[in-house]
């Protein structure tokens, strides 16, 4: 940006204030705790700010779907795509909007028919891990 230039680039507060209301629903002990604790949102915050407003702010906070229904398609598509840390995070969410762990399992078995067996058996593992079965819980 040139000298002078009154563009702002930062997302719009009410946008950022909207998402993370929705963020708080999905991860509240994120909510209460300082903003940017995580060494990604230290390096970038700016970032972090433009995925409230985009992502959660203008479409996660849509009237179209309540956040359970979005959680669960956001869900499907990171298991259908390979995404396993953004999975992590968000099976996590998707326990707090009120997602079964018996929900979230079959979802991630029918990724099997339309994402292949690779994608679901890595969906599910992952899984396996957030909800504490077979020892170890993240």
């Amino acid at each position: 940006m040139a000298e002078g230039d009154d563009v702002d680039e930062r997302p719009d507060d009410e946008l950022v204030a909207r998402g993370r209301e929705v963020q708080a629903q999905l991860w509240p002990q994120v909510a209460s705790g300082p903003t940017g604790a995580f060494p990604a949102a230290q390096l970038a915050p700016d970032f972090y700010r433009y995925v409230a407003a985009s992502a959660f702010g203008m479409l996660w906070s849509r009237p179209g779907l309540a956040v359970r229904d979005r959680s669960l398609a956001t869900v499907a598509q990171l298991a259908a795509l390979g995404r396993t840390d953004e999975l992590r995070a968000h099976l996590r969410g998707a326990l707090n909007v009120g997602l079964t762990q018996e929900e979230l399992v079959e979802v991630l078995m029918q990724t099997a028919v339309y994402a292949g067996v690779p994608a679901a058996n890595d969906a599910l593992k992952v899984a396996a891990e957030v909800f504490g079965v077979g020892g170890a819980q993240t």
